[in-house]
């Protein structure tokens, strides 16, 4: 299992993630897709 809790990244003034939360129950598997050059 892969757990994570009210995360937080800002670039300079730029808040990218507020209080992301995320599980990820062991034998799944999940994606994070977003657009062209996010990543």
């Amino acid at each position: 299992m892969i757990k994570v809790k009210d995360i937080v990244k800002t670039f300079d003034e730029f808040r990218a993630l507020d209080g992301l939360s995320l599980e990820v129950p062991e034998g799944s598997i999940y994606g994070l897709v977003g657009p062209n050059g996010s990543g």
